[in-house]
């Protein structure tokens, strides 16, 4: 069952479940908004528009149209200049989550880690041994 919650676009209280996170006049906004894109991108025309161009000639929020494209709702296979932003340092890409020279710069710094961990266990099972050198006045 759901809960209590007040929508986070238009502040009005409803019943919040596991499918939807807004209430249910601003979902009904959102899915006008994704026909008006959707409708747009199908025309053969539009198919290579970038996403600036589909703000500028829908009126639909950025924000909302990477939401759908999240979602899976807008196939990026089908639209050719169309990306979202690394989570990590905003370049347009079109898939996963990060861009590739963020996922090599987070490789090899686990890699590194990796070799330091490794380098401390190895000196932790390396023991030294010290001579205890006899005084002049003891017998060996």
């Amino acid at each position: 069952m759901g809960e209590l919650a007040n929508c986070p676009k238009c502040g009005s209280l409803f019943v919040k479940t596991r499918l939807r996170s807004i209430c249910d006049a601003c979902y009904q906004e959102e899915e006008k908004a994704f026909e008006t894109v959707y409708n747009f991108l199908r025309k053969k025309e539009n198919r290579r528009s970038t996403i600036t161009e589909v703000v500028e000639k829908t009126g639909v929020e950025e924000d909302l149209i990477l939401k759908f494209i999240h979602q899976g709702r807008i196939q990026l296979a089908n639209f050719p200049n169309l990306g979202y932003p690394c989570s990590r340092c905003g370049k347009f890409i079109r898939e996963g989550k990060l861009c590739v020279s963020c996922k090599k710069e987070i490789q090899s710094q686990i890699e590194q880690m990796e070799r330091e961990e490794q380098f401390q266990e190895e000196k932790e099972k390396m023991q030294t041994y010290y001579a205890i050198q006899p005084k002049n006045n003891e017998k060996r």
